[in-house]
Order: C-alpha cells, then structure tokens, then sequence
C-alpha cells in the first residue's frame, strides 16, 4: 500500500511540474520586450532649407523596429507627429535628410525607432538654420512719363538678417540687377516706392526691387514698361505714339498668335507685328484684338487707358468737330484728320491729304489685320481702337487714310488686330 502511495505522489509531482512548464513556455516573448533604445546624431550639412541627421539603434527592444527616422520641430520636444522621415526599419545605423526648413529658424530634432511595443526616442539636438537672402516683390510700374518712372517693392521676408539697402534696379536688358541703374530707398522690412529718373524716351525698360542682408542680395519678378512720347491735346494727354507692349499691366503676356487661322477664331486677347515682322514695331508699335483692349488685365500702362468713343469724340470736337458730325457713322468733319495725321510721306502713302499734325498726335499708317488673319493697308491706314463695344460681336474704331483728311468713325468685328493709342487717366 505504501508502494501504491508513493508512486501517486511521485506522478502527481510531475504532472504539476509539467504544467508549471506548460505555463512558462505560453507567456508571450513581448512581455520581455520594451521600446527601442536609440542615439540621435549630431545634426550636420545645415543650410537655409535642409539640414542631415541620423541616428543609431543601440537596442531593439526585444521586437523587430518597423520603422525609423527623425523627427522634428520649432518646439522643444518633437515627436513623429510633427515633421518626420522614414528611413527604412531594423537595427543599425541610418542617415536621414531634412528639408522644407525655413532660413535662420531653430529647430529641435531628434531620432525614433518604433516597434511593436512602441516608439523609443533619441537625446533631442538643437541648431539653426542659415540665413538667405531677402525675399520680396516688385511693385507695378506707375506714372510713367518720357523719362521718369514710379516703381517700388515689398518685403516678405529678411531672410532672418537685417536688410540694409533696398530699392530697384533697372535696365534695357532683360534681367536688370544692382550693377545696372538703381534707386536706394532705405533699410528694413516692409514696403517702399521709388522714383526712377533719367529714363530714354521711346525706350523699353525692366525693372526690379532688390534688396540687401548679410547674406546677399535678393530680387523681385522683373517688370517691363515702355517710355512714350506724349502730347496734350486740350484737357487730354495722349500718347504721341502707338501702343508696343506684350505683356498686360499685371505682367501676364498677352498672347503673341502668328497663324491665320488660330487669330480667326480668337475670343481672347492677342497681339501681333504687322506681316508678322518685329522690325514694324519701333515705328508702328503694335496690332491688338479688341479682346486685349477689353481685358480687365488691362493692356495700357498704369496711369493710361484706352480711349472710350466717347473720348475720341472729345479730341475730335477739340480740333474743330462738330457734336453732330462726332456723333455720326462714317467719314466725318473737315480737316480734323488732316490735324492728327503725320505730314509728309516718309511713312503715309502720297498725297496724304490735308497732313498737318498740328495737334502733335502723329499717325502713323500702321495698317491693320483682318479677322481672317491677312495683314492690310500698311502705308494707308492708321486704325486705331476705341474702349467701347457697339454691340456683342464688334466695336467702335477710328480710321485715318492716306487720300482724305477726315476722321472715320466705325464699328466691326473685335477679331481685327488694329492699333491702340492711350490717353492718360
């Protein structure tokens, strides 16, 4: 009997300790795991925008690291839920590349590793971004004259050093910068307006602000305006020469259309050189479909509009129209087109009848450009635009020619490329 007892007790013992076993080998091998524990490397390659880290996995916790980078932030203690990178998984060491950084700002960065316990975060590391230079715009070009100009910019950023000088540079060439002509209109952030003299006139310009820190120099967009030749008439100043610009007063091109047929089909404004040679330009300026004239852009330099028919009128009856014959259809008044017309035949086919250019207007027989796309009339015809719609599809115009002194006054269709004078606001 005790025989039997003893080896119960001896079976019973080991079937406890079999299930003592059993028992350690379920528990979870996590439930030794922990975070990883990780360096973060000393912050290297620093520029205005971007800067290398990095760090080293010194431990993966017991579990494998999914997922590592940096992580970084203006605050002090950055996490992976402000900016971060992900520079692949598993132990070791790894190089990571930050950027989108802003000039002369401090940062806090600092390495992660997570696994599937967690995520386990390096010493942070401070540094500070380089400075850069200026960043700013170029104000609209306004009140220009023969030889002056009104121009200026403002400061968006000082690039995290103090501007020193500011102003504009301008040029005949394309990309004016600090080595050409300049203005010099203070120090600091902010807006400023400059005043630019000794302008050629007739003469196409660029112009842009700068401005100047420890670092550099920087520029703003590149501006262009042209220099006319003006005369008063009356109470109005005019332009004493056709419009030549490309680009509309917000700086977006007008389109230049060379092809016949796309000009035909044109709802939009457009430009182009008559017979589609730039050489025409400096004498006849250049052709405009009245979409251009129309565009809420506004084609005309600042400080200048395209007459309405009504201000047409008003020139008219200055040089001795009637209001009658002003507001008629068709050829109109005496000798008033005599009076505007450019005199002699240097540019105006012979006889250029009744030319005086006694009001100093000058017009030049720029010809004109059917809505077909044919070009026209070169030598004959001075067309000129108005501001004012007849109805949907056409618009007021006057039109000068080489065998008559009136002054025409129609309407036809906005597709027509014709000339544009301005009339000062």
């Amino acid at each position: 009997m005790g025989h039997i007892v003893r080896n119960l007790t001896v079976v019973v013992l080991a079937v406890i300790l079999l299930f003592l076993l059993g028992c350690s080998k379920d528990n979870p091998a996590d439930s030794k795991s922990s975070p990883p524990q990780i360096t973060t490397a000393v912050v290297s390659g620093i520029t205005e925008t971007t800067a290398q880290c990095g760090g080293t996995i010194t431990s993966d916790g017991g579990a494998t690291i999914t997922a590592r980078g940096v992580c970084w932030s203006k605050n002090t203690i950055p996490t992976m839920a402000d900016n971060k990178t992900i520079d692949g998984a598993g132990i070791g060491s790894f190089i990571s590349s930050i950027a989108g950084l802003t000039g002369n700002t401090p940062y806090y960065v600092r390495a992660y590793a997570t696994n599937s316990v967690g995520t386990g975060y390096g010493m942070t590391m401070a540094f500070t971004t380089s400075a850069i230079p200026p960043i700013l715009t170029t104000a609209a070009v306004s009140a220009i004259t023969e030889t002056t100009a009104q121009c200026g910019g403002t400061i968006i950023s000082d690039g995290g050093a103090t501007i020193t000088a500011r102003g504009v540079c301008w040029s005949t060439n394309t990309t004016p910068t600090v080595a050409d002509n300049k203005t010099t209109d203070g120090a600091g952030a902010g807006s400023f307006t400059s005043s630019i003299t000794g302008l050629t006139v007739n003469t196409a310009y660029y112009v842009r602000a700068y401005a100047t820190n420890s670092v550099g120099i920087g520029y703003g967009m590149t501006m262009a305006f042209t220099t006319y030749l003006t005369v008063t008439i009356g109470t109005q100043v005019w332009m004493a020469e056709n419009l030549k610009v490309t680009h509309y007063r917000n700086g977006e091109a007008i389109p230049n259309v060379t092809w016949d047929d796309e000009w035909a089909d044109l709802f939009t404004g457009a430009y182009c050189e008559f017979n589609d040679d730039v050489n025409n330009v400096a004498i006849y300026g250049r052709l405009y479909n009245w979409y251009a004239v129309d565009d809420n852009r506004n084609i005309a330099p600042t400080g200048w509009h395209v007459p309405t028919d009504t201000e047409w009128k008003q020139l008219e009856m200055y040089l001795d129209m009637s209001q009658s014959e002003a507001d008629a259809v068709g050829d109109r008044g005496t000798d008033e087109g005599g009076k505007l017309k450019e005199s002699g035949t240097a540019h105006w086919l012979s006889p250029n009848t009744g030319a005086t250019n006694e009001s100093g207007f000058t017009a030049l027989p720029g010809g004109f450009r059917g809505r077909s796309g044919d070009y026209f009339a070169m030598g004959s015809y001075a067309v000129f635009w108005s501001a004012t719609a007849n109805w949907s599809e056409v618009a007021w115009f006057r039109c000068l020619f080489h065998s008559y002194a009136q002054v025409g006054r129609y309407s036809d269709y906005k597709q027509h490329g014709f000339s544009v004078r301005c009339v000062k606001d």
